[in-house]
């Protein structure tokens, strides 16, 4: 009985049968029956073991029907209970109604020495130890015990009789119940015996949850209440240490299903077992602190339970292979197709043939004069050759040339037209008649029209003449002398300064090479050219014909610009011939400077006349054409940009403009037209040409086969 008194606080670790539980109560109430029966049982001593053992008999079948009534609903119940509570409910304790009917029924009395047993399904002898007897009885049917066996039994009764929390309403139900003879006498086995449970299969409380009730909102929980360590993972979880009697108490209960205590009961009311929900926490937090994650292979390791390989230089390469593949792979894709998407470079012409061509012949011989310097070149071709030492000398009336450009730039007039008309100052008026210079005969209040007045100016060369233009124009001699000078910068004649619009002043110099500049330029205007190939005019108001000095332009292709004498300047003279070669003009200009050797002023100015004439008569005999790039030649290529070259030929042939030893350079251009990508055979890309200005010629160029697009290969490869 000690025994089993030290056992009943551990009911909850596992459930009960209702047999256990029906063996349990019904040992201790038959205890504390023998207990309160012991003033009857002296009395009864005088009565003979006959009577005692066949009332015993009888009162012990009567228990029996009614103990099998109450196993049977008992176990009804149990299972009951088992269902809805789940493995972790404790074990309950019988019924309130079996606890009446156990009342009403008589008291059996039991062996002071008997030990309840435990009763579980399956078991052939119930209630008692190996051959289903209770302890301490032998074959034969026990008598009653005297007052002294009962005495000598009283203390493991008071002990197995001790309420405790589970047994207290049992308690409470047998004190209720009456007193009489209760000895305890030996019982049949079957009084035990129970049906066993209906067995169903139990769900976990890892899978089985019941459903959370509303928080309600309360007092914060106390030490008391925690169930479980809390292992903060912030400092600001932390949570109020344990008592080390609650601490004590949580290490020596055993190990089951956590139940959290009803606080809500009142001080002194009877505990009652926890219900399931109430049992059912959440799970504790775990006490491991977080690790740092590892790499990935041994991660791997562990998911898969191998240990990572030993890394070996081969394994490394290798990996590194399998990563940087992929992404090399990609880079790859990506620079295809930006390679593919790029725009593509425009196509250009390029020149294969030689970029240059000597004309064959003998070297061409000029007649140069001994005396001053002079230059002569075909317009357009070049430079046919110059004598004497260049240098800056006076040009006298040669400097009406840059009046004339001047003021055809500033008002400028083509074809019939007159321009505008110019009235005669008193000033130009009174220097008509100076007898120290050339003049035009004008009288002042005249009116005379632009071209008139470029007439007079060039063909008699009327220094008065040039002094009224600038002052029509610039309004004062000295601004439109500026005007000259800028002029000629724009031009290119570094080595020319104009100090009068004249000439008359010494102070006015130039040399050959720009000369042939600024006549380059004015010629292209056609009213100047048609007023210097003048040999004479008639301009009503003067009143007789005016003659040009320049007596050469009677000669076959002669063309005067404008001669000039001076006693500083000698004589001199600039000029234009035209000579043709296949049926076109080219023209060829000169200038000779500075012929003052010996003689009269008006023999120096014809000695030069006549040197220019010389050198007119050799160029125009020595200046030739001939055929530079053949028809069907290959002259040059399309390049795409990519590397892909389509041939161009000459579709025509090309004749240049030269003379003995003259060599020309040769150039291709598109023409301002870029070619296409793509284009069929004989489509006109450019053309080819030798020369430049008036001397320019040129053929037309096309391709020699189809060009196509640049392939994928070529785009993908290109490098700009």
């Amino acid at each position: 009985m000690k025994g089993e008194s030290d056992e009943a606080p551990d009911a909850p670790d596992a459930p009960e049968t209702d047999g256990d539980a029906e063996g349990g109560a019904r040992a201790e109430s038959d205890d504390d029956r023998d207990d309160q029966d012991e003033p009857g049982a002296e009395t009864a001593d005088a009565a003979g073991s006959g009577d005692a053992l066949a009332r015993a008999t009888d009162v012990d079948r009567g228990a029996t029907g009614d103990d099998e009534k109450a196993g049977d609903g008992k176990a009804a119940k149990a299972s009951d209970v088992e269902e809805s509570t789940g493995p972790k409910a404790t074990a309950e304790p019988a019924d309130d109604k079996a606890a009446e009917t156990k009342a009403d029924e008589p008291a059996v009395a039991k062996p002071v020495g008997a030990k309840a047993t435990d009763t579980k399904p399956g078991d052939t002898n119930p209630g008692g130890p190996a051959g289903g007897k209770p302890v301490g009885s032998s074959d034969a049917p026990r008598v009653p015990k005297t007052r002294t066996e009962t005495s000598a039994g009283e203390p493991a009764a008071e002990v197995a009789a001790t309420p405790t929390a589970e047994t207290a309403p049992e308690a409470a139900a047998e004190d209720s119940e009456p007193t009489g003879d209760k000895r305890g006498v030996d019982q049949p086995t079957t009084a035990f015996k129970a049906l066993a449970p209906k067995r169903v299969d139990q769900p976990t409380t890892a899978l089985k949850l019941p459903p959370r009730e509303p928080e309600r909102k309360s007092d914060p929980e106390t030490p008391a209440e925690r169930t479980s360590t809390f292992v903060p993972l912030r400092s600001d979880d932390i949570r109020p240490a344990p008592k080390a009697g609650e601490a004590a108490g949580a290490s020596a209960s055993p190990v089951g299903p956590t139940v959290t205590p009803d606080i809500t009961a009142k001080p002194g009311a009877p505990k009652t077992s926890a219900t399931p929900a109430a049992g059912l926490v959440e799970a504790e937090r775990t006490r491991q602190q977080p690790m740092p994650p590892k790499p990935p292979l041994d991660l791997l390791a562990e998911l898969t339970n191998t240990p990572p390989p030993r890394q070996t230089p081969v394994r490394t390469v290798f990996r590194r292979v399998k990563i940087w593949t992929p992404l090399v792979l990609l880079l790859v894709v990506v620079f295809a197709i930006a390679q593919a998407v790029r725009p593509l470079p425009e196509p250009a012409l390029v020149l294969s043939a030689d970029p240059t061509y000597t004309f064959g012949g003998e070297k061409l011989d000029m007649p140069w004069p001994a005396e001053g310097q002079g230059a002569v070149e075909v317009e357009g071709v070049g430079t046919i050759g110059s004598y004497g030492t260049e240098k800056s000398a006076p040009i006298a009336s040669v400097a009406k040339i840059m009046t004339a450009y001047v003021i055809l730039q500033g008002h400028p007039i083509t074809g019939k037209q007159d321009g505008e008309e110019i009235v005669v100052d008193e000033t130009a008026g009174e220097e008509a008649n100076r007898p120290d210079e050339s003049t035009a005969p004008i009288k002042e209040g005249q009116k005379y029209t632009q071209r008139q007045m470029l007439q007079l100016l060039m063909i008699p060369s009327g220094n008065n003449v040039a002094r009224l233009l600038a002052r029509w124009d610039a309004k004062t001699v000295d601004a439109f002398v500026g005007k000259m000078n800028a002029a000629a910068k724009d031009l290119g004649m570094t080595k020319s300064v104009y100090t009068d619009p004249s000439g008359l002043e010494a102070t006015t110099r130039s040399t050959p090479a720009d000369q042939l500049k600024l006549a380059k330029a004015v010629t292209r205007n056609d009213v100047f050219r048609e007023i210097v190939n003048m040999p004479q005019a008639d301009i009503p108001g003067i009143g007789k014909t005016i003659y040009n000095n320049n007596v050469i332009l009677l000669e076959d292709g002669v063309n005067g610009i404008k001669t000039g004498s001076s006693t500083p300047a000698g004589g001199n003279l600039v000029w234009t011939a035209d000579t043709v070669i296949d049926g076109k003009n080219r023209r060829i200009i000169g200038a000779v400077m500075g012929a003052d050797l010996d003689g009269t002023l008006d023999a120096k100015l014809q000695r030069a006349i006549q040197n220019s004439l010389k050198l007119i008569k050799a160029a125009q005999k020595g200046v030739e054409s001939a055929t530079v790039v053949k028809k069907g030649q290959v002259v040059g290529y399309v390049d795409n940009g990519l590397g892909g070259r389509t041939p161009v030929v000459s579709t025509k042939d090309l004749k240049a403009v030269g003379w003995g030893g003259l060599e020309v350079d040769l150039k291709m251009t598109d023409g301002g037209t870029t070619p296409a990508q793509a284009a069929e055979a004989g489509t006109v890309v450019g053309e080819v040409t030798v020369g430049t200005g008036t001397g320019k010629v040129s053929a037309p160029v096309a391709l020699r086969s189809e060009m196509t697009e640049p392939a994928f290969g070529d785009k993908l490869t290109r490098i700009t």
